[in-house]
């Protein structure tokens, strides 16, 4: 990788409906499309894209809508037109199987070389594709340390400072309106920040599961909810159980 920075952003909240936040002492931007977006090094981040999961349940017999990609691209070419960043990382289960990007067609694959001309661009390796990805553009790596953040697909319990993980697929409920809402969510508390999922027909896992259990100090844990306009900054404590 190169040493390219950017200028400082600032992105206004009342403006984008985004929130900012720090890990690790790197502003950074929990944008509404669940990307994240680092100023100060010009990189983008998007995790569990899950490409081909319709075609991947197609070769089990599952029928799902077969426009997940589709949907997953075109969500992914708007963020990158937004902040058009000098580095890509997507946080891995990049595709749904092992064998999605070898057998993805080509038009969807001619669409990811575009939105990697002239981008630097890292595919993490993760539980759903563990052998990397196949005729596209980037390297791959299993963690990557980088601009004193650490970047991985399975957030690690003990020393969290400065990670950046997937896996998880965050989400979190709040009371609004007498009603409860639901939505996926960034998790962090300053030290680790953990991805909600990118692809569009992914589930999420409640941050009080015990799955989350040990990852985050939990008086500065904050959730940014995806709402339909915004972005939401809640406090762990404030969250529905």
């Amino acid at each position: 990788m190169t040493g390219l920075t950017a200028a400082r952003i600032t992105v206004p909240e009342q403006m984008t409906g985004h929130t900012q936040t720090q890990i690790a002492g790197i502003e950074a931007v929990c944008d509404l499309s669940g990307a994240l977006y680092l100023p100060s090094l010009s990189l983008l981040i998007v995790s569990d894209l899950h490409l081909e999961k319709g075609a991947a349940f197609a070769r089990r017999g599952q029928l799902l809508p077969p426009y997940d990609t589709l949907s997953t691209l075109r969500k992914l070419g708007a963020v990158l037109g937004r902040y058009n960043p000098a580095i890509v990382i997507s946080l891995g289960d990049n595709f749904h199987d092992r064998a999605g990007s070898a057998l993805m067609p080509e038009a969807f694959r001619q669409t990811l070389t575009g939105l990697a001309k002239g981008r630097e661009w890292i595919w993490i390796n993760g539980n759903h594709d563990p052998d990397g990805v196949t005729g596209l553009p980037g390297i791959e790596a299993d963690i990557l340390s980088y601009g004193g953040l650490t970047f991985r697909h399975e957030p690690q319990a003990g020393s969290a400072h400065g990670e950046i993980a997937g896996h998880l697929h965050p989400a979190a409920t709040v009371r609004r309106q007498e009603k409860s809402v639901r939505r996926a969510c960034f998790a962090s508390d300053g030290e680790r920040l953990i991805m909600p999922a990118f692809g569009v027909t992914t589930g999420g896992l409640d941050l009080r599961h015990k799955a989350f259990t040990g990852l985050f100090s939990k008086p500065g844990l904050v959730a940014h909810l995806l709402g339909r306009d915004r972005v939401y900054a809640v406090r762990y404590s404030n969250l529905m159980g």
